[in-house]
């Protein structure tokens, strides 16, 4: 298997690895690999690898959302049990990740502060293993992070706008997800894995820069587990986006309420980021019991996606990530889309 990164907020300790970098596209020189590792439900490692002509091969390894010890039931097996299907994935495991330095993550990255993101069995074991792993994440995770018995020591919280440094050549960018819960509340997190140029400090408030408005920022790839987000920010600020991973089928609970969207919105948001490929995810594909389970539906196919996709987006490619085997692809950022 496989899996690198950084760390704001009041518990923020800068990473070693990081570097102050802007966000800005990278130079035409550099080629990225990047190696996608769909580990079931909302959990992934991410590879990336820049390649300058005549200097080293940079490899960052970002572990996310994961989920490796048990079972997702949310603490209420009854309401809702979730368990992976590829035997391979379910029984990885947090050691599993460390068997050798090229397997080891550099950072783990959290978007929401629920278990199916921010899997508490998960985290304590995480902790206790690498407790000086970088995390960047939601502040709404902060509850959950500072229960765990061993913390982690190097946390950075990210608001929707903010970025914060990921090693060297790499800048994470929050946006914003779905609100779990009151419409005042604090927005979860998408993120925007953005290519870097020398310039700015570590951890900058992106959002009130009114220069960024002028250029495309041109990133690597997007990731929202939700196919949530804000329409007007990724418009004011021009991203795009070479890679999108996103749900396309819909989950929906009675009355229509939609858990995950996907179909339609999907294809706005990878019309809007100018997606040259699009993977989608598969994260209602678990063997479930319990009540939720019983009431849950879905909404359309990735078939039906890809048609409407197909209309709006005719260059962008649908890319199937199979649990457990890394979907492998080689980006050289384009600067005139």
């Amino acid at each position: 298997m496989l899996l690198s990164g950084t760390g704001t907020g009041t518990d923020h300790h800068p990473p070693a690895s990081a570097s102050n970098k802007s966000i800005t596209t990278a130079a035409a020189s550099s080629t990225w690999t990047l190696k996608l590792t769909y580990l079931e439900i909302n959990s992934w490692v991410w590879e990336l690898q820049q390649q300058k002509k005549q200097e080293a091969t940079v490899v960052h390894r970002i572990l996310v959302d994961p989920i490796l010890v048990g079972d997702l039931d949310f603490g209420a097996p009854w309401l809702f049990n979730g368990a992976k299907k590829d035997p391979k994935v379910k029984s990885l495991g947090v050691d599993g990740l460390f068997l050798a330095p090229e397997t080891t993550p550099d950072l783990l990255l959290i978007t929401q502060s629920l278990d199916d993101h921010c899997h508490v069995r998960t985290l304590k074991q995480l902790s206790a293993r690498a407790p000086d792993l970088p995390v960047v994440t939601t502040p709404n995770a902060r509850p959950v992070l500072a229960s765990l018995p061993t913390p982690f020591r190097r946390v950075t919280y990210l608001e929707p706008g903010q970025s914060t440094a990921a090693g060297d050549g790499v800048r994470i960018l929050a946006t914003a997800g779905p609100v779990l819960g009151p419409p005042w509340q604090r927005p979860e997190n998408g993120y925007i894995i953005l290519p870097t140029t020398t310039g700015s400090t570590d951890n900058d408030d992106d959002d009130d820069d009114t220069t960024k408005e002028e250029e495309e920022e041109k990133g690597l790839l997007y990731y929202e587990p939700h196919c949530v987000y804000d329409r007007s920010f990724l418009e004011r600020r021009r991203l795009r986006a070479e890679v999108v991973i996103t749900p396309v089928v819909k989950q929906l609970l009675p009355a229509n309420f939609t858990l995950v969207s996907g179909q339609e919105d999907a294809v706005d948001l990878a019309r809007l980021l100018r997606a040259r490929y699009v993977v989608p995810m598969s994260n209602g594909d678990v063997d479930a019991t319990g009540l939720l389970a019983t009431v849950l539906t879905t909404e359309g196919t990735t078939h039906s996606f890809k048609a409407m996709l197909s209309q709006v987006l005719p260059q962008a490619q649908v890319l199937h990530a199979t649990p457990g085997v890394p979907l492998q692809l080689q980006l050289q950022p384009q600067h005139d889309n």
